[in-house]
């Protein structure tokens, strides 16, 4: 059990980590090079991180929906492979760095998939020093943690595009409220 969460942990902060990079990047002007290299690179990577160039990630909890464009925000498609096990996740950074999510699911990336959601984050810096963050903690429930469904993935121009359903909670108290946040993707290299 313990060995459990500690995996969890360990991808949510690979995918924590893989936003920071992606949207140091995003920031640096990309040559046509790089962006050809990353898209050949795709179709033969297992593990790696990709970063959309064009499309859209939009995400409703409560009564709010916030839109990440791949255009002008870091939006990326990441897979890792963590002693024996695949995961795969979208993370998410505005240009403002105000705003981030990241999901991950155990498995491998296909086409009309769905796979549980093992991993989840969504962090806001509302104002001055105050920060509001939801997160997917076990703790805090035992029901269902969502679905991300992969409609299509690494097909043509198309990095990834799907939905995803998750559960997400203020606090890692046992009984704390839940928040059912819904999403969409549509992710393009080019």
């Amino acid at each position: 059990m313990r060995g459990t969460q500690l995996t969890k942990y360990f991808t949510m902060f690979l995918l924590l980590w893989a936003m920071v990079i992606t949207s140091c990047r995003k920031d640096d002007e990309i040559s046509e090079e790089t962006a050809k290299k990353s898209t050949t690179e795709v179709s033969d990577a297992s593990v790696g991180n990709f970063l959309a160039s064009k499309g859209t990630l939009k995400i409703s909890i409560e009564d709010s929906t916030y839109t990440f464009d791949a255009a002008t925000d870091s939006v990326a498609f990441v897979k890792v492979d963590t002693a024996g096990n695949q995961y795969f996740g979208i993370s998410a950074i505005n240009k403002a760095h105000t705003i981030s999510f990241g999901i991950s699911s155990l498995g491998v990336a296909e086409n009309k998939s769905t796979t549980k959601v093992e991993g989840s984050q969504l962090l806001f810096k509302a104002g001055l020093g105050e920060n509001i963050q939801y997160t997917l903690n076990q703790i805090a429930h035992d029901e269902d943690m969502g679905k991300l469904k992969l409609k299509q993935f690494n097909d043509k121009n198309v990095l990834a595009k799907g939905s995803f359903t998750t559960f997400l909670s203020k606090d890692t108290i046992k009984g704390s409220p839940l928040y059912k946040v819904t999403g969409s993707f549509d992710l393009k290299l080019k």
